[in-house]
Formats: structure tokens, sequence, C-alpha cells
């Protein structure tokens, strides 16, 4: 039986760059057998002996990085300038689950009574499936395969076809760390059938899913046929709204940086920017500034700030966006900038894109745009722009900007969202839940509550023998 070819396309260039091989039906099933048969040994090992492998595993990839970002900006189309970033940022987060983990993992001593011993134990859930993208691949493998390592699981990896060699590279410097054969697995694969078959797969324990709203639910939908487990991190389409007590400089320069950074292909990026009209025009005029000093154009040259956009189809919806945006009244009024109007001929280019005159019948402020658009829309103050701002099937994360930083987080308590920020955006802390509200998720990584999925508890009642 042939098996499904799956091909990598640049970004850049549109040529197709790297080639993979699906599984076969024998190779799917194989992968949850191995893993249930290494998760029976690998839960024995202790905590110390899986912190180890996890350093040295750490070690390896900061000394590999600047390989796996020349592969990040070959596949993904990051500017060389910032791919090294994200194999930094992804160790800084990995080390903080390692340090936690002797706190969050440790038996949970029950109320003392002479004669009995009673505890709950943290014991790993079995094999566990990982469905990750393209956009943020390190970081994003490492908020699950951390937790799921150090607690003793198996764990099969499925990446995006647009990042393959990934898992292929994280695999590879586990194994050379002293991971067992079999706890670490990868597949590639482009099929829903595939998909649904492995889904569907009662040896597997955990799913963790992260990508689109339409994706997330897919997955859940197979998976309602069994009692499992399954994590979603979804889309976002996240608000900022500056106040109009900021220094209006600094809040343009940040909120340029979290629309459009990584050509805007975050999660949580700054999708919808709500500003106080007695401060807009000069705001506008601030991002206009930001923009001029921003370059657009091939991803390996160092002085590229935005490269293109993951896909042709990805550039078609970003641009239907702007034109369903600019239909209904709004005002493209990005600056001039030779780069914006002379991209690279081959690649899915989309210029950083500055629109006025938005607001909520317009899709640029109700779905997801996945790109370099900035859509500015005015307000009255605190009261409309928090009810806009929760005005969203989304709540993955949103941000306000003011000197009062006090009044920041009392409005923060009003807003629907699983991270918030006064003073800053687009940063995922470790130490903290990184949650999805409504349709942005469920379910939680980061922190100490993100080990809480890759266990089960097990409770221990002991009573010493009658005499």
């Amino acid at each position: 039986m042939s098996v499904e070819v799956i091909n990598t396309v640049s970004p850049n260039t549109n040529e197709i760059v790297i080639t993979r091989n699906g599984p076969s039906p024998t190779d799917l099933e194989l992968l949850s057998e191995v893993a249930t048969d290494s998760f029976l040994k690998f839960r024995k090992t202790t905590l110390k002996e899986r912190q180890d492998i996890v350093k040295k595993f750490l070690d390896s990839l900061e000394k590999n990085q600047d390989e796996l970002a020349l592969e990040l900006t070959t596949q993904m189309g990051r500017p060389i300038a910032y791919t090294a970033k994200e194999i930094t940022t992804a160790i800084k987060r990995a080390v903080y689950l390692l340090k936690i983990s002797d706190e969050v993992l440790q038996d949970v001593e029950g109320e003392p009574e002479k004669g009995f011993k009673r505890f709950i134990r943290r014991a790993p859930v079995g094999p566990v499936l990982i469905i990750f993208p393209w956009n943020y691949p390190y970081l994003i493998l490492m908020n699950v395969l951390i937790p799921a390592i150090l607690a003793g699981n198996s764990v099969i990896l499925k990446p995006s076809p647009q990042t393959p060699t990934v898992v292929e590279q994280v695999a590879k410097l586990f194994a050379a760390a002293g991971l067992p054969d079999g706890v670490l697995q990868y597949f590639h694969c482009g099929s829903p059938s595939i998909m649904e078959s492995i889904i569907r797969d009662p040896k597997i324990a955990l799913i963790c899913f992260t990508g689109s709203v339409a994706g997330g639910l897919a997955v859940q939908k197979v998976a309602a046929d069994r009692i499992v487990n399954v994590g979603l991190e979804l889309g976002g389409k996240d608000p900022a709204y500056i106040r109009d007590d900021v220094d209006i400089d600094w809040a343009a320069e940040e909120i340029v940086d979290g629309a459009i950074f990584n050509s805007g292909q975050s999660c949580c990026s700054v999708e919808r920017i709500y500003v106080d009209e007695k401060i807009h025009d000069d705001f506008v005029a601030a991002v206009q500034k930001v923009l001029k000093g921003y370059k657009l154009g091939d991803p390996f040259d160092k002085s590229t700030h935005v490269g293109p956009v993951i896909s042709k189809r990805s550039k078609e919806t970003i641009e239907s966006h702007i034109q369903d945006a600019l239909k209904k009244g709004a005002k493209d009024v990005t600056p001039e900038n030779e780069s914006f109007q002379n991209p690279p001929p081959k690649g899915n280019f989309v210029r950083p894109t500055l629109l006025t005159g938005v607001d909520h019948t317009m899709t640029v402020m109700t779905e997801e745009t996945f790109g370099p658009v900035i859509p500015v829309m005015k307000v009255k103050g605190d009261a409309e722009a928090v009810k806009l701002m929760n005005d969203s099937e989304f709540g993955l994360s949103a941000s306000i900007w003011t000197k009062d930083v006090d009044r920041g987080y009392a409005l923060l308590e009003e807003v629907d969202a699983g991270t918030v920020f006064v003073n800053r955006c687009d940063y995922p802390s470790p130490d903290l839940a990184w949650i999805g509200w409504k349709n942005s998720g469920k379910g939680q990584t980061l922190g100490k509550f993100g080990f809480e999925a890759f266990v089960k508890s097990k409770s221990f009642h002991l009573k010493d023998y009658p005499k």
C-alpha cells in the first residue's frame, strides 16, 4: 500500500523544500503499541532520572540553536534575526518547568492520624499524543512535552507539515540525552483519516492539540467516542486598549511589535486596538512613524523585520479581511515604505497594514486574521473599551496600556480572557497559567497547574496491621 507524501512548501519562494512520507497502517498501529510498552517501563524511573535527561536535552538544544533557527526560517519564513530567540525562549520556559517539577509532582500528604498513612500520588497518565503547529513549534512543544516527560509519560508527536524537522531534531537530541527507546516517537501526517485513527486509539491516554478552532473542534469530535482528556489551545482575537494617559510613542512601538511580529502569526498577537478618542489621531501618527522603520522582505536578510505569511491561502484570507474592512468604510492609512511596496516576487508577502475607522461589522475585528494587520478603533473611554474587548468569541489574552496601573488592573478584572496584561502583550509567562477562555480553548499549560493534565491522582490509604 502506498503511503502519503507530505511536502513542505517554502513561504518565501512557494517551492517544495522538504518531502516526508506518512505512516503506513502498520506504522500507525506500532506507534501506540510501542508507546504503551515503553510507558510501562518509563513510569518506573525516578523523577531525578527524568530531570537529568531533560537537562541534557536542553543543553543540546542550546548548542544546536543556530542550526535549528535556520531550519525554522527555511520552513516557516520567520526572519533569521528572530528564529534563534525562539529556541532560547523555549529553553528558558523548559528550565522553569524543570525547576518546579519537584514541588508539583511530589506526593500530597493527607491528614496525620496515628496508625494510618494517607497520601495522594501524582501518577503519569500513559501515552500522550501531542499535535502542534508551525508558528512557534519549539515554544508550543515545550509547554506540553517537558511536563509529559517529567511526569513519566511516553509521547507521540505529530508536527505541522510546514515544520517537519522539529520533531526529528527533538527526538534525536532526547535520544542522545538518554531517553529510553520508544518513550518519544513521532509521525508525519496531513491526512484527516490517519489522524482520526490515532485519536480514536484506546491506548492513547491524553491528547494535546494546538491550532485553529476548527481543528480543535474536529479533534474533540473524534475523541468524543471514548473517555479521554483533550487539551485545546486554539485561536485568538486579542484586544489592546490604549488609554489617554500613555506615552504615545512608547505605546505605538509596543503595539506594532505585538501586532506584526512573526508576520502577525501568533495566537496571542494583538489583533484589535481600541484607542481613547482624545489621543486617537496622535496614536495613529505614532504607529505610522514606527511602521516607516520596518522592513518587509527576504527572511534570510538579517535586516528584515517582517517575512512572508505561511501560505497562499493565508495571504488570501488576510487580504480578504482588509478588503472587507475597506468596503465597509475603513481607511488604509499605512505609511509609504519602499519595502512594503516592493516585496520579493515569489513569496507570500503581505505588507503590514494600518486600518482606521474599523468597527465590529468587519471581519478584521471579529475573526482571527493571523496576519500583519493593525486595525485601530476609536472609543470614548474605559467602559466602551471593555465592552468591545469582551465582544468576541475568543478569550486568549488582552492588554491595557496606561500610566495608572491600578486602574488598568481594575479594568482587567472585567475582561474575559485567560491572560491579561497591563503595559505588556504577546507574552506567555512560564510561571503563569496559559489558558484560553471561550473559543480560545480548554485546559491549560505552563505554571504549577500546567502539569495537571499529565498526571492522574492515586490515593493511598495505609493502616497499620492490628496487633
